[in-house]
């Protein structure tokens, strides 16, 4: 069995690298989603975000320590952390996902009933009102929303990082 300063480490550091770099690609996709194509983001999409902006500077921190040779006992847990946070944010994805199917009720900041103008006074109501809903799909690709795609994409991020995580453990090459 290879020890951690062998092909395990070099695989860890390249899944480690792949994860920061799908999780800036994703942002960028987002930004211009945003931006340029003007699909505006709802509370849950903007949450969704966290893990990309978490992902890619942590991602690279754990590839700094593998290049500078830290030990496997240092590298596991903060890789396992990273994965724990893109499986999570997996779950929010698909979370979403089901909230603009139907499945079941997103959160009401974002998806309950449409504000009754007629109480109190209108500068209040207009405070309270949103705009992007999170049940409303505004773009989809061979049947899938954005919410979908970051499902799936944190799922491939997820195996990445497993992978790395396996690598160093030598289970994988």
């Amino acid at each position: 069995m290879k020890s951690a300063s062998g092909v395990g480490r070099k695989t860890a550091f390249a899944t480690t690298l792949a994860v920061a770099f799908i999780a800036a690609a994703t942002i960028a996709g987002a930004w211009f989603f945003q931006i340029v194509l003007e699909i505006l983001p709802c509370p849950l999409c903007l949450e969704q975000r966290y893990a990309y902006y978490f992902a890619f500077p942590f991602g690279l921190l754990v590839a700094f320590a593998l290049a500078k040779g830290a030990p496997r006992c240092l590298i596991i847990p903060p890789l396992a952390v990273l994965t724990l946070v893109v499986l999570v944010n997996a779950g929010l994805g698909a979370y979403h996902a089901g909230v603009e199917w139907g499945f079941w009720l997103g959160p009401t900041e974002c998806s309950g009933t449409v504000l009754d103008l007629g109480k109190g006074s209108l500068l209040e109501n207009l405070d309270r009102v949103k705009v992007v809903r999170c049940d409303q799909v505004q773009w989809r690709f061979l049947g899938l929303s954005l919410a979908g795609y970051n499902a799936l994409i944190s799922l491939l991020m997820a195996a990445i990082s497993g992978w790395g995580i396996a690598a160093l453990a030598g289970k994988v090459r």
